[in-house]
């Protein structure tokens, strides 16, 4: 007889299991504590197997039925319902661990090898700040388009320049994902077409002929100015370096005896030693 829901409500444990039948190999066992969980018994290749489909009353008898003729249908294709459930709470777990950040911050520890520290730790941060929020917890081949798009265009709305560096962070996250098969395209595709244009100018500058007022200038609001950075721009316009390097210099890169400061690879884009000069030639 097939069971009823209120069979399945009632009954109660014993010392040793129990099993109520419903017919097509699905029981429902009592175990000793009082844990209900429903079974499917089969065969397969001639072996006898079990198929686990939950715990009642979360699982129902209704969809424990369904679960059954599932199964059925896969054994009648020739297919094992116990394989196939591994299989699909491997994939589960296997997306679970390929989220758009875990994958994109593998892409970038890989790809610090070729970076500077500087730029490395930028990179980052501009992920952590525009693209984690939004995308990082979804499996990386889920993304969709217009997900990607919607995320790019709030990024946009701030800050046009920026929205297209996160586009090429994120089509180049995509490459290393289907490169090492946790994606096979990318959403970025095309997406550049719908971003606003950047309208790029040049940055403010001054002829040379300007420089002596511009010092002038800069001596006359030294009280409301900081020492260190009216320094800094004096030492930037003798040196001729980027703000990023003379700011984070350090007293051991300097060679006294040769008069030179040797900025270090590691802050250096092109990842070679730049050599500057602290000596007037003659």
């Amino acid at each position: 007889m097939p069971l009823t829901d209120k069979e399945c409500k009632n009954s109660r444990p014993s010392e040793r299991p129990v099993r109520l039948f419903d017919g097509g190999g699905l029981y429902l066992e009592i175990a000793p504590t009082g844990s209900k969980y429903w079974r499917l018994k089969y065969r397969f290749l001639g072996k006898e197997k079990k198929l686990s489909i939950g715990v009642y009353p979360e699982v129902t008898l209704s969809k424990a039925r369904d679960a059954r003729a599932s199964a059925k249908k896969l054994l009648a294709d020739n297919q094992d319902p116990s394989f196939k459930k591994q299989a699909a709470r491997v994939q589960a777990k296997l997306q679970a661990a390929n989220t758009f950040e875990q994958v994109a911050r593998e892409w970038h520890s890989h790809k610090m090898s070729g970076w500077s520290e500087t730029h490395g730790k930028t990179v980052l941060r501009r992920l952590e700040i525009d693209l984690f929020p939004v995308m990082g917890k979804f499996p990386i081949k889920d993304i969709s388009s217009p997900e990607l798009l919607h995320t790019l265009r709030r990024i946009e709305a701030r800050a046009p320049e920026m929205a297209r560096r996160c586009l090429q962070y994120t089509n180049d996250i995509y490459g290393y994902a289907i490169a090492t098969g946790r994606a096979e395209t990318s959403p970025g595709y095309k997406i550049s077409k719908q971003l606003k244009p950047v309208l790029k100018g040049h940055y403010a500058s001054i002829e040379t002929r300007e420089i002596p007022e511009f010092l002038s200038r800069l001596r006359e609001h030294e009280d409301h100015i900081t020492r260190s950075t009216c320094l800094a721009m004096r030492l930037m316009m003798l040196l001729f370096v980027r703000t990023n390097e003379l700011v984070q210099m350090r007293w051991e890169e300097i060679d006294w005896e040769r008069k030179t400061w040797f900025v270090s690879r590691t802050r250096m884009k092109n990842r070679k030693v730049h050599m500057v000069p602290l000596y007037e030639k003659s």
